[in-house]
């Protein structure tokens, strides 16, 4: 599944199983009017009903099925129905729509939505790193080694415009490399299939694509969703995961929102404690790989401290380095104002 970019706005709900504690996702062929979301089956009391919309990638995911999962956002007296759209941009489309109450997308495409005239804030974070590395195809690791190497040579993105492509050429700028001279191929989705076939020589993608290159003989150039990549290559945190809102609701949803930060502040701190298998079985089987939880687990075990902080306080610096890439790569043309963007007042720092 594609994260937090793709137009279309295609809904996938989640289902239980007739088993407690399970749950498959039906796709909804409609509208988000005609279809039907179930939580968890066992609220103990009467609790307000919100809805969140998000893009379905494994790792985004991940902290709110924990949440939801584990009871946090029942006891904030919350039942919370997570409304899975292909991508990022969908999630934003049915927020701006009034279809959803709220929803949590890449901080990219909060940007894009409030540079267009969409009435939104920003009140909660998930998620402190891109979910991208770019890799090389096998058959290409002797020739590629740097960024510099680049040039010339044709590079896979999702789409142009996307967080990856944004990203993409934020890191070239970086290193003094003319983004003029590559090829960008538009993709989709999955690159794997286009690097690993020596269809593109690099390519930006997610988990677990990443670890199946690898494997199959590529190599990294850089990978954001590692701290300590992200702190040489983009100069810390750069904000990806997080909740946004109607902004002309504020004064109606306040308590409403601090309840759902506090449930997902608590989420974040259990995963960032819990035994893996306990945050495997928190999520629908149909976003593990092929059913395999030991690649969840690898998967999670490695990135988890790096990508998602234990408050949900929003990070302003890291923030503006979106802003900044957004401005640097050409995506973004108009100035920000990160004082209407965010709303910190919500959950203070």
């Amino acid at each position: 599944m594609t994260c937090c970019n793709d137009t279309k706005l295609d809904v996938i709900w989640p289902k239980p199983d007739p088993k407690p504690n399970r749950r498959t996702l039906l796709k909804a062929a409609g509208s988000l009017a005609g279809a039907a979301a179930v939580t968890r089956p066992h609220i103990a009391k009467a609790q307000q009903k919100v809805t969140l919309a998000f893009c379905s990638q494994l790792l985004c995911v991940t902290p709110y099925e924990v949440t939801r999962f584990h009871g946090f956002f029942e006891n904030e007296g919350l039942e919370v129905e997570l409304v899975y759209t292909r991508g990022g941009n969908a999630a934003m489309q049915a927020l701006v729509g009034g279809a959803v109450d709220y929803a949590a997308t890449s901080f990219d495409v909060a940007v894009q939505a409030f540079a267009n005239g969409g009435g939104i804030r920003r009140f909660a974070t998930t998620g402190r790193l891109p979910l991208f590395a770019l890799a090389v195809a096998p058959g290409e690791v002797d020739a590629i080694t740097s960024l510099a190497d680049l040039e010339g040579r044709t590079v896979g993105v999702s789409a142009l415009g996307n967080a990856d492509h944004t990203l993409m050429l934020f890191l070239l700028a970086q290193a003094g490399v003319d983004s003029s001279t590559i090829n960008f191929a538009v993709l989709g989705p999955n690159l794997y299939e286009g690097l690993r076939r020596g269809q593109v020589a690099a390519g930006m993608v997610q988990e677990p694509a990443l670890s199946l290159l690898v494997e199959e003989g590529g190599r990294v150039l850089f990978n954001a969703m590692d701290i300590d990549d992200a702190q040489e290559h983009l100069g810390g945190p750069y904000e990806f995961m997080g909740v946004a809102y109607r902004a002309d609701e504020r004064e109606d949803r306040l308590e409403q929102m601090r309840a759902v930060a506090r449930a997902l502040e608590a989420g974040l701190r259990y995963q960032s404690e819990a035994p893996i298998e306990r945050l495997r079985e928190s999520l629908p089987s149909e976003l593990l790989v092929g059913g395999d939880g030991e690649r969840f687990d690898e998967i999670v075990s490695r990135y988890k401290d790096s990508l998602y902080p234990t408050q949900v306080a929003i990070d302003r610096a890291a923030c503006q380095r979106v802003v900044d890439a957004q401005r640097m790569a050409g995506i973004l043309e108009q100035d920000i104002d990160l004082d209407q963007l965010l709303d910190q007042e919500v959950v203070p720092a």
